[in-house]
Formats: C-alpha cells, sequence, structure tokens
C-alpha cells in the first residue's frame, strides 16, 4: 500500500475533490498510461471520456449495448452534447444500436423545473407519468418499472425493519455511538400487542415492551392491565375515558395493524389502517401515550428539577407522543445507523442521506395511503425527478457542496413525493420541493471523526420531519409563492462554490474540530 498509493493531500483535481489519478510506469520509470476518476455523488464515478454521460460507464457498461438516449446525454446542463461515434473493432463508425426510431432522445425531456413543468401542463400528465414514460422509452415494460421500484422499496423497508430490530447497542467506531432506533421504536409500540396484527410477513413479530430484546424486565403491561390498577381512568386524565369506550380500543387495535413493519407494499397493503380518518389515528396514538404516561408516573414520584419556594413553580417532567415525527424519525435513524454499521441500504440520493426518503415513504404507506403500491411508484418516480434536476443543476457531493447536497437534496426529494402522494397539482408538488432545499441551504457537512454518525444520523431524522412540513406549507400556499425550484437550485449551486472546503465533508472545522472524542461518548 505505501509503496503503491500516495495520498497528496495538499493537492485537489479541477474535476471535483473526490478525485483519484492511476498511473502505470514501465520497469525503467517512464509513464506508460494515466487516467482520473471522480466519485461525484451518489455512487457515480466518472472520468474525462465517460463524465459526458449519465455515468452508464461506471459499472463498465458495454457501450454498444446501451440505447442511443443513454449515451449522449450530459453530465451536466453547462456542458456542450457530445455526440460520440461508436466505432466497430474494424474501426469503421458503426450503426447506434437499439435507436428505435432514430430518436436518441425520450419522449419527456427536460432540464429544468420550468421544463418540466411545462411538459405536465402540455401533457396533461403528472411528474411520475412524465418520468415512467421516459424510463419506457428505454426499452422497460410497465411490468418492468413497476418490478424495479418495488424491489428498490424492499430493499428500504428491509432496512428500516433491521434498524428497529437489532440487537447490537452500539454502532462501529471509536465514538461507541449507542444505537436508538430499537429503542425509539419500542417506546412508539408500547401499549401495541405484539403478533394481534394480521399480517402475511416470514418476519417475527418485533415485541413492543422492551427498549431491548434482552431487557424484558422493562416490558409495561398492556392497556387492559393498567386500566385495571387504577381506579377509573376517566378520573385519572380524560384522555383515558377514549379506553373506556370501545370503540375507542377498536381504534387502537387498527393502529397497531398500522405501526406493524411489512416485508413489501403488497403486505403493508393487507394489514393497513381500517379506518381512513387520519385525525382518529392520532387520535388512539394520543390516548395510547397517556396510558403509558400515567402508568410510569403510578410507580414513583417523577423527579422535578426546581425550586418549590418561587413565585414561579417548576414544571413536572412528561413525555407526549406527536406520532408523524416520532415515527418519521425513528424510520430515518433507523436506516442511518444501518448505514453506519455498514449494512444494505438504498442510496437516495447519497448514503450519508439515505435515510430521508424511505422515512417519508414508509409513513406514507403506514399511515396515509390507501393504495400503497401506487404511492411507493408515485413518491419514487416524482423524487427521482427532482433528484436528476439537482444532479444536473447543482450537485449531490457533500465533498462538492456540503450537506445542503445530500440531506438537503433528499429533503427536497421527499417533500416532492410526499405532495405527489397527496394529490398536489405538479407546480405544488415542486413549489413543496422548493421550500425542502430553500430551508437547508448552507447546510454544512462536519461529521465528527470523519464517521457518518454525528451529526449525520440525527440529520436524516429532522430531514424528514422537514420534509413533510415543507409538503405540507406548499400544499396550504394556493399557489402563491416567491421562490422557483430553478432559482433554489440555482442558489445552492453558487452557496456550495461558495462554501469554505472546511465544511465540505473534510471534518476540518465545525462539530469535528469543537467536539472532543473521549474513549466513550454517550449517544448525542
Amino acid at each position: 500500500m505505501d509503496r503503491d498509493m500516495l495520498w497528496r493531500w495538499d493537492q485537489v483535481l479541477k474535476t471535483h475533490p473526490n478525485g483519484m489519478r492511476f498511473s502505470c510506469f514501465g520497469e525503467n520509470g517512464d509513464l506508460l498510461a494515466t487516467n482520473e476518476y471522480f466519485s461525484v455523488g451518489g455512487g457515480f464515478v466518472v472520468n474525462e471520456k465517460t463524465k459526458v454521460d449519465e455515468n452508464l460507464f461506471y459499472k463498465g457498461v458495454d457501450k454498444t449495448k446501451v440505447h442511443g438516449a443513454r449515451l449522449h446525454q450530459t453530465h451536466s446542463i453547462s456542458d456542450p452534447e457530445h455526440h460520440v461515434p461508436l466505432i466497430d473493432s474494424q474501426g469503421t463508425e458503426a450503426q447506434k444500436p437499439n435507436d428505435g426510431e432514430g430518436d436518441e432522445h425520450p419522449p419527456y425531456p427536460f432540464d429544468s423545473g420550468n421544463t418540466l413543468l411545462a411538459l405536465t401542463k402540455k401533457h396533461n400528465m403528472t411528474i411520475a407519468q412524465i418520468v415512467h414514460d421516459n424510463e419506457k422509452h428505454f426499452g422497460y415494460t410497465d411490468e418492468d418499472i413497476h418490478s424495479k421500484i418495488m424491489r428498490i422499496w424492499e430493499v428500504m423497508d428491509e432496512c428500516i425493519h433491521t434498524g428497529v430490530s437489532t440487537a447490537e447497542r452500539t454502532l462501529p467506531g471509536r465514538l461507541g455511538l449507542r444505537r436508538r432506533a430499537p429503542m425509539l421504536y419500542r417506546r412508539l409500540m408500547r401499549g401495541f400487542y405484539p403478533g394481534v396484527a394480521y399480517s402475511t410477513s416470514d418476519r417475527p413479530a418485533i415485541s413492543a415492551g422492551s427498549e431491548w430484546p434482552d431487557a424484558p424486565e422493562a416490558i409495561l403491561p398492556g392497556p387492559h392491565e393498567q386500566q385495571a390498577q387504577s381506579q377509573s381512568p376517566s378520573d385519572a386524565d380524560p384522555e383515558m375515558a377514549k379506553f373506556a369506550d370501545p370503540d375507542a380500543d377498536a381504534h387502537s387495535q387498527n393502529s397497531s395493524e398500522a405501526a406493524s413493519p411489512k416485508k413489501s407494499a403488497n403486505t403493508a397493503s393487507s394489514s393497513r389502517w381500517s379506518t381512513s380518518d387520519s385525525t382518529s389515528k392520532h387520535d388512539t396514538a394520543g390516548a395510547r401515550s397517556s396510558v403509558v404516561h400515567n402508568a410510569s408516573s403510578a410507580g414513583r414520584a417523577p423527579r422535578v428539577t426546581g425550586s418549590f419556594n418561587h413565585a414561579l413553580l417548576p414544571m413536572p417532567p412528561r413525555r407526549t407522543v406527536i406520532p408523524a415525527m416520532d415515527f418519521l424519525s425513528c424510520y430515518a435513524i433507523a436506516v442511518n445507523e444501518v448505514n453506519a454499521s455498514g449494512g444494505r441500504i438504498v442510496t437516495s440520493p447519497t448514503n450519508g442521506a439515505a435515510g430521508v426518503i424511505p422515512a417519508v415513504l414508509k409513513y406514507i404507506i403506514e399511515f396515509v395511503s390507501d393504495d400503497p403500491e401506487k404511492s411507493i411508484q408515485t413518491f419514487l418516480l416524482t423524487a427521482s425527478a427532482v433528484g436528476m434536476l439537482f444532479k444536473r443543476g447543482s450537485t449531490i457531493s457533500a465533498a462538492e457542496g456540503g450537506c445542503q447536497a445530500e440531506v438537503g437534496v433528499a429533503c427536497s426529494m421527499a417533500s416532492a413525493g410526499f405532495a405527489a402522494c397527496m394529490g398536489a397539482s405538479p407546480e405544488t408538488v415542486l413549489q413543496a420541493a422548493e421550500i425542502g432545499i430553500e430551508h437547508n441551504l448552507g447546510l454544512t457537512c462536519d461529521p465528527i471523526d470523519g464517521l457518518v454518525q454525528v451529526p449525520c444520523i440525527e440529520r436524516n431524522s429532522l430531514g424528514a420531519v422537514k420534509a413533510v412540513t415543507a409538503a405540507q406549507l406548499s400544499m396550504a400556499s394556493d399557489g402563491v409563492y416567491s421562490v422557483t425550484l430553478d432559482e433554489a437550485i440555482e442558489a445552492m449551486r453558487l452557496t456550495a462554490a461558495d462554501m469554505s472546503v472546511k465544511y465540505k465533508e473534510t471534518s476540518l472545522s465545525g462539530l469535528a474540530t469543537t467536539v472532543r472524542i473521549p474513549l466513550t461518548v454517550p449517544a448525542c
């Protein structure tokens, strides 16, 4: 390694900060060949010869078997198109393969939010339909597209399940960071009965009572046992009266069906809410939190911090459950803890921001959607369109643009997907994406100890919550806005160019330098 690899920390290649130069020397030290490769974010690797396309060659794809439209897509919207002729083994120009009717471009090409919006208006199509038909241009059938999208979601969902069900307590690395997804998930599931919900999944039921699988002493009694211990639920807390009502108890059982993780969207469809009113779902979760709170306070008096000999008495400690934020946070943290431990994830759009999109889509499937498979396709196709705009107009690499290029872009993509699943117009969907990135502009990347753990894991959690908030704001704006998505993407590009290299994945400043790393560090 020391003989063959030369690390030049003082030099940065011009094309991209994440670059590597390979050189081949002869026996006498003469340079025989050299090439440079750049990791531009999202798993894409390009060099001078391949950067004129959308990186179809990063896995060594045979150019003669690639559709003509793939060969001539520009990596950057500022770069001119290069029509490179294909040369066969005899040195003559070969015919372009898979050209169909000679059209080198998809039926609905777009390179900006404005052109995408114009296409949706001209053809009366949604953004998801535009992307779907563009994929068909490359030889995929409707069934192919459906199966590939569902496979992507299956891996995302499996990643969430792995994160919330693991028995490991800490993440790799000298930070010794404590895993939180299993604990958060079990807290959210308290009051539910594991295994009661109907499910066709082969996965074992996740216990709802303990924070960790090997801590049976932490298991809480079910709601009916807790009611028996109290003299009168309605007297103790007005919210408790809901559990005295058989209808409220029925809603609670329906809630357990919604919160159970599934292996795929088909399974999610079979164990979804039986009620259609989302308000009743949240009311049920609120009632459940009251049960847990009263049970825990009945055992011993809570410790209050503050003086009782003061005009302003201290507030007693209490815990509340806000279902949307709590489940979104739990799902996102689960994914990024799997990523931090070397597990399998979906790059969406990057590894460091892989938790935002799965968390928002999981929430839609479990708590909102009446047709999970349709929601999965609509969400992912819409989000991918927004991701394309960022990749062409700015960057999705933290080494080039800081965390705004990763969690910021993921938040924007998830915002658009959420709004699309709510039936919003294409204009509102793009406005949701704009809000999602606008309020992540300038977000720095300064991971402690160079690990994708702190602040990355929590940042995905907040990115998921912010994505839903952005979508809700856009749908409540009635088409009134001041900044377009294209303007926000350009602002992000300028911000990335002006940002110091110390805040671009280098761990040279920010949290990476202010936080001291002791031998053991509690969860931050």
